[in-house]
């Protein structure tokens, strides 16, 4: 896991946001195949929920810190 947040550390933001973005339309498409019961990993959704989390998390640091 501290592999996974140093690699979106490397990031740039541009980078990010395109990740948060392609996350989020895989999260939409997860809860569409859950709905329709053709989910084949179902742990998937949870791994996508705390990717998304940990990118907007880096957000939220590197726009506090441009700040101070």
């Amino acid at each position: 896991m501290m592999a996974k947040i140093e690699d979106l550390r490397a990031k740039s933001d541009d980078q990010l946001s395109a990740e948060l973005a392609e996350l989020k339309r895989e999260q939409f498409n997860l809860r569409f195949q859950a709905a329709t019961n053709q989910l084949e990993r179902p742990a998937r959704i949870k791994e996508v929920r705390r990717d998304i989390a940990r990118i907007k998390t880096l957000q939220t640091e590197r726009s506090q810190s441009a700040q101070a």
